[in-house]
């Protein structure tokens, strides 16, 4: 279940984003202000994107990419592994793991069936490039599911998400524990190799 509220959340984040707006609005009120609009979206093409697994891979692979940091999630999912890998596996690992989390979790966006958002206040200290857009998402037979954004502004002012948390269990965390293991086990050209495995088969 987590994957799915996870996938839900992640379109409403990044899709029909403005680069403008993303520039000079705060980090809240981007996630806020596209929710309705974006719901609306996935509910007027549900059944085009789910005849065409293929178009719903393109359209979050166009919606994602300009607004999370794939590079500064890769780095820190392979951690000190990151250090040790050479340029060519470094852009493999990137691309790959750019592309699981993009077709996997498109294919489980379906599962939003009306579920609230609830946004928490926010803070974000004066000059910090740093934020935590923290919300839950209240489910209509189950307790709510606290869903935490992790953002980093760039230099250009734009904020790019880094990290999710669901239910406190860090995305980044979670993969850097199963691939450093594979890594350890196997090298990281196995760990790169599997990811091209899975991205041939992830489909719906």
């Amino acid at each position: 279940m987590k994957k799915q509220v996870f996938s839900m959340m992640l379109f409403v984040f990044v899709a029909q984003f403005n680069l403008g707006a993303v520039a000079s609005m705060m980090p809240d009120a981007l996630v806020k202000e596209t929710t309705d609009k974006l719901i609306a979206e996935l509910t007027t093409n549900r059944k085009a994107l789910m005849e065409d697994s293929e178009k719903l891979y393109r359209l979050v692979d166009e919606l994602v990419l300009p607004h999370f940091d794939f590079l500064r999630m890769s780095k820190l999912v392979l951690g000190k592994y990151w250090r040790t890998a050479n340029d060519a596996q470094r852009e493999q690992f990137v691309e790959q793991f750019k592309n699981l989390l993009v077709r996997t979790y498109a294919t489980a966006l379906f599962e939003y069936t009306g579920q609230k958002i609830v946004y928490k206040p926010f803070r974000l200290k004066q000059g910090s490039t740093l934020a935590v857009v923290k919300t839950d998402i209240l489910q209509q037979d189950g307790p709510k599911i606290p869903f935490n954004y992790s953002l980093k502004q760039n230099d250009n002012g734009t904020w790019k998400v880094y990290d999710i948390r669901v239910d406190g269990i860090s995305l980044v965390t979670n993969y850097r524990t199963s691939y450093g293991q594979m890594i350890q086990n196997n090298g990281i050209d196995s760990l790169i190799a599997s990811l091209v495995d899975k991205n041939k088969t992830v489909a719906r």
